[in-house]
Formats: structure tokens, C-alpha cells, sequence
């Protein structure tokens, strides 16, 4: 069975920096996309970012330069390191993973954390 487990969420000031964890097990993990999505209130689930094997990424326009998503994958980690942080970027963040080698949309990812709050003040 598949397990994804998110960490690091909190609260910071404008400007500050947070590292997201994602700690998944269950399987192999090999040709696998991993995304962090994002859902503020009242808001759909947005995807944030997306890397694909170890090398290939995706950022929405609205994080790039700021965060950047990795993996580690002997230890099947997947990490999102968010830099000079916005009240815009408050939501709960989920990692969530497809066995493919394609994004894709939130639709097609069958795997998901529980999420981690992240709370951003101004």
C-alpha cells in the first residue's frame, strides 16, 4: 500500500523560507512523477510543482524562481524548498504521485499525502 507523508509546513513571516518534506513508501518508485499540489480556500487544488525521475521539472508560473522541488531517491524523499514566500502562497500543500513519466493533471495522480498547512502573514 502506498503511504505519503508530508512535513515541514508552519508558519512564516513574508519573505521567509520553507522546506516541504514528503516521505513515501509502499513501492518502487521507479518512472514515477511526483507533484506538490496546493488548495487555498475556497480555491481549486492547484499544481505547484512536478519532477519527473530526477531531473525533469515543472513550476507554475506563479512559483517560479522561488521554489524548487527534488528527490532523493534512495530514500524516496521528494522535497519543495519554498523561498521568499507571499501571503498568496498560503494553502495546504499535498504531495501526490503517478506512475508515469508524464505531469499531468491533479486528476491523474492516484497517490496523496494528507497535506501540510503552510500559513504565510504579511
Amino acid at each position: 500500500q502506498v503511504q505519503l507523508v508530508e512535513s515541514g509546513g508552519g508558519l512564516v513571516q513574508a519573505g521567509g523560507s520553507l522546506r516541504l518534506s514528503c516521505a513515501a513508501s509502499g513501492r518502487t518508485f521507479i518512472n514515477y512523477t511526483w507533484g506538490w499540489f496546493r488548495q487555498a480556500p475556497g480555491k481549486e487544488r492547484e499544481l505547484v510543482a512536478a519532477i519527473i525521475r530526477s531531473a525533469t521539472t515543472y513550476y507554475a508560473d506563479s512559483v517560479k524562481g522561488r521554489f524548487t522541488i527534488s528527490r532523493d531517491n534512495a530514500k524516496n524523499l521528494v522535497y519543495l524548498r519554498m523561498n521568499s514566500l507571499k501571503p498568496a502562497d498560503t494553502a495546504v500543500y499535498y504531495c501526490a504521485a503517478r506512475p508515469s513519466t508524464v505531469v499531468g493533471g491533479r486528476n491523474d495522480y492516484p497517490y496523496w499525502g494528507q497535506g501540510t498547512q503552510v500559513t504565510v502573514s504579511s
